[in-house]
């Protein structure tokens, strides 16, 4: 049972110091996190590996091990922001993925890549569980939607900014250039405090950070096992229709190529507008569950377009369908913030951290799937099923899930 703590936590402004870190550290996050996509076939040429089988088999490969990584960072990092804090979480998270982001730029073979993936994605896992965490438990309850918006506003755009870094400098550089903003972030530490929630649940000595206790009430499992299926229709968009954007519009019989860079520049580019709406329309409704029905449906729509709508088309075509299912999906930090505001301190830190990160791994499991269906009923029919079924199970889990707009987050899980 939930039970309440007090005194009230210390909150700030929708501008502060806590929100502006918050923001741009997801901003290097998704920069590197989205870099591989957008130099896939690139770094895998210079690396020797030109066959196109073998760039889709490898590039596939190296998209595991990153998101492993991920699934083992999410853990990791969030018990640690339960148990040590939100900040150093946020920091440490950040060293790691930078320092792991400039040494992807000297590797020389594909072990060295692979491996390289995997500790960056154990990097990646920790900075958005913890920034939204943050931000959720500083801002009054009215403002925290806005909030966790615009960190999500301006943490995608990093991905347009990873992609114009690659064109321009390549992808050694482009890895150095990540890893240097990471860096450079870690200077703004100055005037960011912990979350006064988490500083009083300390002072309680209730327990914090049990992972496993999220097993061992019947309740509280499946209300986890909701948060985490709401994400994943995003990352089969990112993680299959966008990085496999050649594949894809060669069966398309698009009526020029495509390449996953812009694909996912456009994606992301309507992330941007997808975020901001999400949040905004979950304050306007003032319903979390509603807003996040309403993109899945449009995200269904959307899926359908990308795989059966476009035939023959042209790449402005494609790039433009690229944008508007972006926006579809930019219900991404609307998902984290429901996942945060469903548990208690003592476990709101593991949830917010391990949910985007267990959705971002499903592309381990994704992946397989897609490619048995994809040699049983080809690449878009394929697709098609693996997607429609992400859709509908998050739809159930929004549908189903406890409304938590507006919700006091200051009591503990018992």
């Amino acid at each position: 049972m939930p039970t309440t703590t007090s005194p009230p936590a210390r909150t700030t402004g929708l501008l502060s110091a806590i929100v502006i870190v918050a923001s741009l550290g997801y901003f290097v996050d998704i920069y590197d996190l989205i870099l591989f996509s957008i130099v896939r076939v690139e770094s895998l040429n210079d690396l020797g590996i030109t066959a196109k089988e073998a760039v889709t088999t490898q590039g596939l490969y190296l998209i595991n091990m990153q998101m492993g990584g991920m699934l083992v960072g999410g853990v990791l990092w969030g018990v640690l922001g339960d148990k040590r804090g939100r900040l150093s979480v946020l920091f440490g998270s950040i060293l790691i993925y930078s320092l792991a982001n400039i040494a992807n730029g000297f590797v020389q073979t594909l072990e060295q890549y692979a491996w390289l993936r995997l500790i960056a994605g154990v990097g990646l896992a920790g900075e958005l569980g913890a920034g939204i965490t943050l931000v959720a438990e500083t801002l009054p309850k009215e403002k925290r939607g806005y909030g966790t918006m615009i960190v999500a506003t301006v943490g995608v755009s990093g991905a347009m900014l990873a992609y114009w870094v690659g064109q321009q400098f390549g992808w050694r550089n482009a890895y150095f250039v990540g890893g240097g903003l990471g860096l450079a972030l870690l200077a703004l530490r100055a005037g960011v405090f912990e979350s006064g929630l988490f500083q009083q649940t300390r002072n309680t000595g209730v327990e914090r950070g049990n992972f496993f206790a999220l097993f061992s009430n019947g309740p509280r499992l499946v209300r986890y096992l909701k948060c985490l299926l709401i994400g994943v229709p995003l990352w089969f968009v990112v993680g299959i229709l966008i990085t496999l954007a050649p594949e894809f519009g060669e069966a398309l019989g698009l009526s020029g190529p495509v390449t996953a860079g812009l694909g996912v520049f456009w994606s992301y580019f309507g992330l941007v507008f997808g975020d901001f709406a999400s949040g905004t329309l979950s304050q306007v409704l003032r319903s979390r569950n509603r807003a996040l029905q309403l993109f899945l449906g449009f995200c269904a729509l959307m899926v359908g377009v990308y795989l059966f709508g476009i035939r023959g088309a042209t790449p402005t075509t494609y790039y433009v369908v690229c944008f508007i299912l972006g926006f579809a999906v930019g219900f991404w930090a609307l998902f984290v913030t429901v996942a945060a505001e469903q548990f208690g301190t003592n476990l709101r830190a593991t949830v917010a951290t391990t949910a985007p990160n267990f959705s971002r791994g499903s592309v381990v499991v994704l992946v397989p799937l897609f490619q048995a269906l994809r040699g049983e009923l080809g690449i878009l029919n394929g697709a098609a099923v693996l997607g429609l079924s992400t859709l509908l199970v998050a739809f159930w889990a929004a549908s189903t899930l406890p409304e938590s707009f507006g919700k006091d987050l200051d009591y503990v899980e018992k």
